[in-house]
């Protein structure tokens, strides 16, 4: 009996064994099916994001005709920026430096003095300095009157402006009178619907008839009130809410938030910003200020030239190619785009090992990319997207751009604009002297273009080089990587990608480089065809915001200009 028992047990818990197997082998199947049909069935496809179409300008300010004002005569002055920073750390510091490093203007910062001396102003008759900028207005108005009366003089007499900021804290009185000013603060203030007086003297890149509508970021902002004829609103806002400011009427007019004197009041032409450079627009008219305070010593024109290149044609894995829709997405956007930039052309680089190396559907767009070839400029990406400083044997290395050469022959793929892009920038920087060689010989390249040289970051520092007769042009980029296809996706989120664009990174890029290469990929003009809603959407915030001029040359002659500029 007592073996029988054993015997039952024995057999239940075999079942059970079996049964926690088959349990095991279920689900591992079910995964697997799951697996299976979650990466083969069809994305859920959602709308395609839509670039900005038009500036919004119905709610342009009415003003008075523009004030003529005299021109400031700084020309007996050295071309350089004196900085009076609290703290040379600061982010509104970093802020001033970054655009003036970018726009390659020089420099010198000193610790604003509190009753200490200011640092030697002039040098055999000639004026150090053609600007002076404060990092905080307060300690300016605050200096000792020796070291007052000494800035003040050498502002009149060697025409000098300055520019100074004002960041209101929870110390800050709500409202006082600007030592030694006709002109009153108001701080701590909420607002709303940004507008740019089109009648103030210093715009010059800024154009007056957008209204960035809704809340400004903060509750710290500062708004200037005057009656005397020095002052002349930059910027103007309203409150969000009906508070109660002295001297001034209902909330809903308009407060200046930058401002600009004239120089009725004491001959020195000032602009004051009643914030910091964190607000994007600011940044825009302290490029405008820097300009007209220097009489445009220190400005850059207003010609902009861009290039957009897309690399990897033919390469990428399957389900993040072009297809035919995509193609001709691509051809209606670049016909759009040269109505705003004349001779807007997307130059595509192309390594032919890969053609038709997706589904079927990205095959045809490949053929369609070919259809077309006519449309677009092209230029060489190695055969096989190899790294060429891989290749030590110079023969192999050109063996590989032959044979993207006969593709190119095969396909009659034009090949006659002189430029080639390495996978990665790899070789140009530092120079594999391989490919520089082979370059020539079988392409016969004479630009190509890097983020490398002489670093990667920060941007502004990237440079144009010479090697071997080759010329190297600064690469810059937008924000879109390989893997940056989907809209909603976006590392950060959308507003991001936006951001960017409206006043960004981006937007910053164009202002303050006169020419920009631009690096995107094949992915990004399948897919959410981020590529198109970006650069659409781009040119025309330019458009709307600013008188800059944007244009675009083939890489020969972009190389040409850019050593005219900075030979």
């Amino acid at each position: 009996m007592v073996k029988f028992w054993k015997f039952v047990r024995s057999f239940r818990q075999l079942e059970l064994h079996r049964l926690i197997l088959m349990l095991m082998v279920f689900s591992l199947v079910s995964m697997c099916l799951l697996a299976y049909y979650v990466t083969n069935s069809p994305k859920i496809k959602e709308a395609l994001p839509l670039p900005i179409s038009d500036c919004n300008n119905q709610h342009r300010v009415s003003q008075p005709p523009r004030r003529h004002t005299p021109i400031l005569d700084s020309s007996r002055t050295d071309p350089m920026v004196l900085i009076f920073a609290e703290s040379i750390y600061s982010q509104l510091i970093q802020e001033i430096v970054t655009i003036l490093e970018s726009s390659r203007f020089k420099y010198r910062t000193e610790i604003a003095p509190g009753k200490g001396d200011v640092p030697t102003l002039t040098e055999k008759g000639r004026g150090r300095f053609a600007l002076i900028v404060y990092e905080n207005i307060l300690k300016y108005v605050n200096l000792d009157a020796w070291n007052r009366e000494l800035l003040d003089k050498y502002c009149v007499e060697y025409g000098v402006g300055i520019i100074g900021f004002f960041k209101a804290n929870e110390n800050s009185l709500l409202s006082a009178q600007l030592k030694g000013f006709p002109l009153y603060l108001h701080s701590n203030l909420g607002l709303k619907d940004y507008h740019i007086n089109p009648n103030a003297p210093l715009l010059y890149v800024t154009r007056a008839n957008q209204v960035e509508q809704g809340p400004l970021p903060g509750d710290d902002w500062t708004i200037f009130q005057s009656n005397h004829s020095t002052y002349e609103p930059v910027l103007l806002a309203s409150t969000k809410s009906a508070e109660y400011i002295p001297h001034l009427s209902t909330h809903k007019a308009l407060h200046a938030t930058v401002i600009q004197d004239l120089g009725l009041h004491d001959g020195i032409q000032r602009v004051f910003f009643g914030n910091t450079l964190n607000f994007w627009l600011h940044k825009l008219i302290f490029v405008d200020a820097i300009a007209y305070l220097t009489g445009k010593r220190l400005c850059l024109s207003l010609d902009r030239y861009l290039l957009v290149d897309i690399d990897d044609i033919f390469v990428g894995k399957e389900g993040t190619r072009m297809k035919v829709l995509d193609v001709k997405a691509l051809l209606l956007s670049q016909n759009k785009l040269r109505t705003l930039v004349p001779n807007f052309t997307f130059n595509l680089g192309f390594s032919g090992k890969f053609y038709h190396t997706g589904a079927s559907e990205e095959d045809a767009g490949d053929d369609m990319l070919l259809k077309h070839r006519n449309e677009f400029w092209w230029f060489p990406h190695m055969w096989s997207h190899m790294q060429p400083h891989l290749f030590h044997n110079e023969t192999v290395l050109a063996d590989q751009m032959k044979l993207n050469n006969q593709f190119a022959l095969d396909h009659g793929i034009p090949t006659n604009m002189g430029y080639a892009v390495a996978p990665h920038h790899s070789g140009v920087y530092p120079v594999h002297t391989q490919l520089y060689k082979a370059w020539k010989s079988i392409w016969g390249i004479k630009v190509t273009s890097t983020e490398e040289y002489p670093h990667l970051k920060p941007a502004r520092y990237r440079r144009g080089f010479i090697h071997n007769s080759i010329r190297v042009l600064p690469r810059q980029t937008c924000g879109l990587f390989t893997h940056t296809i989907f809209y909603n996706e976006y590392p950060g989120g959308s507003k991001e990608l936006d951001k960017s664009i409206q006043g960004g990174e981006l937007f910053l890029t164009v202002l303050l480089n006169p020419i920009s290469i631009f690096m995107t990929h094949l992915s990004n003009y399948g897919n959410d065809r981020l590529g198109l809603y970006t650069f659409e959407s781009l040119v025309k915030f330019v458009q709307c915001w600013t008188n800059l001029k944007l244009q675009t040359l083939p890489p020969v002659e972009l190389a040409a200009k850019y050593f005219e500029l900075f030979p």
